[in-house]
């Protein structure tokens, strides 16, 4: 069974940056393609950047040019770089499969606030 948990999320001002990291076990990412999804307070989960297992990214336009997806296939890790935060990223932020998910980590806070 994978699991999956995420880390690195914090408070930081407007303008500040974040490194998230999700790291699996139980299978090996590097034949997935994979994403980091965020849930606002009363909003759905959405995907914000994603990388396919050859390493190609994507990402959501509000994201784009501020966010940097990536992978480590040998530390089974998945990285999301944050750059030039805005309050309205705050969410929290998960790191799932693209397509059929599996079971959800816990997320990690991520809060962009004066």
């Amino acid at each position: 069974q994978v699991q999956l948990v995420e880390s690195g999320g914090g408070l930081v001002q407007p303008g500040g940056s974040l490194r998230l990291s999700c790291a699996a076990s139980g299978l090996a990412l590097r034949m997935y393609g994979m994403g980091w999804y965020r849930q606002a307070p009363g909003n759905q989960r959405e995907l914000v950047a994603r990388i396919s297992s050859f390493g190609t990214p994507n990402y959501a336009d509000s994201v784009k040019d501020r966010f940097t997806i990536s992978r480590d296939n040998a530390k089974n890790t998945v990285y999301l770089q944050m750059n030039s935060l805005k309050p309205e990223d705050t969410a929290v932020y998960y790191c799932n499969k693209i397509g059929t998910t599996w079971s959800w980590g816990q997320g990690t806070q991520v809060t962009v606030s004066s």
